[in-house]
């Protein structure tokens, strides 16, 4: 990416559709699609053909990549769509198209008025059980939020928006959507028999207990069931919704790299459940990663498989991730990297006993933090404070 061509704060452009389509009806779907389950990304199985896994450059990093079959997008047609000011923030609306796929949505977040050189955090949004909003359940803009980025942020981020928190700290912050969420989901107007018949069954399920969901909490409940269509495709074109996720990340973290008033030897990330798998995965394929937060994503593999794998999606339960190594040994930070994980005492996705034995065996690593707090699958607002404290410290902001 050229970073010269980047549009200056507050060009004027036409924003790109971000919303999720799906069938009205799902007993009154035309013929599916051409593209059938990848619909929407009809350009992605070719793009994975011509394309090797990235390669890190050292021994975890590239038996990761290749585990998982992660590849290395570079972002183009980068677009300012949005600015505004508010509560001590700048903000910036972006899309950027990758070589696959709709363009993705991004938001920008600075302290206000500042243009020096900042440290940049890369911000990963959490799988959620959604797929109609992705990172703006992190940011607050100056615009209505969407309904279900506003109950995330009520639920699971104690009222916050850790974005904006992070941006009055003096980093700058990058939020962008991921592969299937939000502005980069897949198009389900037309699905496939089989998932036809899934989304009837719910639809009758629905009707028997007299509810009658919004658009975006069915369109979440039917890509939750394409998802095991998704991946078992990812995996026969040789990558992985995990992979395919990540690809999403790097392309992302080279975006937010080479934007001006970024401090490209300061970079860090952070992310809540999915997103700290995330957060893990970026910083062990990028070693540009210093410094990483990881909240309510941390356990051993023993522990979850396999008791635990119906409570996990595929982006945790990825085919052959194991052979890269276990969970934590994924998460020790390399020559150069630190890292915090946060760890709920009363969470329900990890068993006890596995999140100890995950801290077992990162504790005396160094660059590793870890702390377990008395809440849930969530960030508390304790739990982000530590966070920011932590990031400032490492990236010095």
């Amino acid at each position: 990416m050229d970073a010269q061509a980047f549009p200056p704060i507050g060009a004027t452009m036409t924003s790109p559709d971000t919303s999720p389509t799906l069938a009205r009806d799902a007993g009154a779907v035309d013929a599916p699609h051409p593209s059938g389950p990848l619909a929407g990304y009809a350009d992605w199985p070719a793009y994975l053909e011509r394309t090797t896994p990235h390669r890190p450059g050292d021994e975890r990093g590239d038996a990761l990549a290749r585990a998982l079959g992660v590849r290395r997008p570079s972002a183009a047609d980068i677009r300012v769509e949005h600015t505004w000011s508010n509560d001590g923030v700048d903000g910036s609306e972006l899309s950027w198209q990758l070589p696959y796929g709709p363009r993705t949505r991004a938001w920008l977040l600075r302290p206000a008025g500042i243009r020096s050189a900042l440290p940049g955090l890369l911000a990963l949004h959490c799988h959620g059980g959604v797929r109609s909003v992705g990172a703006e359940q992190l940011v607050e803009t100056d615009r209505h939020p969407h309904p279900t980025a506003a109950r995330l942020r009520r639920d699971v981020y104690d009222g916050r928006a850790p974005a904006n928190d992070l941006a009055r700290d003096g980093f700058a912050v990058l939020a962008h959507d991921t592969f299937s969420w939000g502005s980069r989901a897949f198009d389900l107007t037309r699905p496939t028999p089989r998932l036809a018949e899934h989304i009837a069954a719910r639809e009758a399920l629905w009707r028997e207990r007299g509810e009658d969901p919004s658009a975006a909490d069915r369109f979440d409940a039917i890509s939750t069931l394409h998802e095991d269509s998704l991946a078992k495709a990812a995996g026969m074109l040789g990558s992985s919704l995990a992979g395919a996720v990540a690809s999403d990340d790097l392309a992302a973290l080279d975006v937010l790299a080479e934007l001006p008033g970024v401090d490209p030897a300061r970079l860090g990330t952070f992310g809540l459940s999915g997103g700290g798998g995330r957060a893990v995965l970026a910083a062990a394929l990028d070693r540009r990663i210093s410094a990483t937060v990881v909240t309510c994503m941390m356990a051993t593999f023993a522990s979850l498989v396999p008791a635990e794998i119906d409570t996990h999606s595929w982006l945790l339960h990825s085919p052959g991730i194991r052979s890269a190594g276990d969970w934590p040994e994924l998460a020790r930070p390399g020559r150069g990297q630190s890292v915090l994980v946060q760890y709920g005492r009363y969470d329900p996705l990890f068993p006890a006993a596995g999140m100890q034995a995950a801290d077992a065996a990162l504790a005396g690593s160094a660059g590793y933090a870890g702390s377990f707090h008395d809440a849930g699958h969530v960030s508390s607002a304790a739990m982000q404070d530590e966070a920011r404290a932590f990031l400032a410290d490492r990236l010095r902001a």
